[in-house]
């Protein structure tokens, strides 16, 4: 049975889907006392990416923040493999998000307000959290965007 987060992703229109299988040697994510680390997480949907490309060239600013979105899925999707229940989470810590920039591109924080706000709006007050947002060249499989996230979980 679906507790309360998967009841509200519901509400919100969205599915949570399956852990993405790494692409090489590492966990999707990894607990260590009450905290679960999500790896990088890449806008997959039905296992290959929707979208490549740099942002600011072959990908718009609103489409990287749509993908950003589907990152944040998958590390929920990540957390629960680990956590068993999305409603243990006591709240997010840290989001890191990481945007393949074309050079003259400095949006990044607008880009990964795309996961920050699903988070808010699935977790409400337990997905406000720390983060950071980070240009870079290139991306695996050329995605545009990646996220990770950290999470406290309540212990149970």
């Amino acid at each position: 049975m679906a507790g309360a987060v998967e009841a509200k992703l519901v509400e919100l229109g969205l599915t949570l889907p399956g852990v993405v299988p790494p692409l090489a040697s590492y966990q999707p994510a990894v607990r260590s006392g009450v905290y679960v680390y999500t790896s990088g997480q890449l806008p997959m949907v039905d296992g290959k990416l929707a979208v490549t490309g740099k942002v600011g060239a072959e990908v718009t600013p609103d489409e990287a923040k749509e993908l950003a979105k589907i990152c944040a899925l998958n590390a929920l999707a990540a957390v629960k493999s680990v956590a068993g229940d999305l409603d243990r989470i006591a709240r997010v810590v840290k989001v890191v998000g990481f945007v393949a920039s074309a050079s003259d591109f400095t949006g990044q924080p607008a880009v990964i307000n795309g996961a920050s706000e699903l988070l808010g709006a699935v977790l409400g007050d337990k997905g406000v959290h720390a983060r950071s947002a980070v240009g870079v060249a290139v991306l695996p499989l050329d995605a545009p965007v990646e996220v990770e996230v950290q999470v406290e979980l309540v212990d149970a």
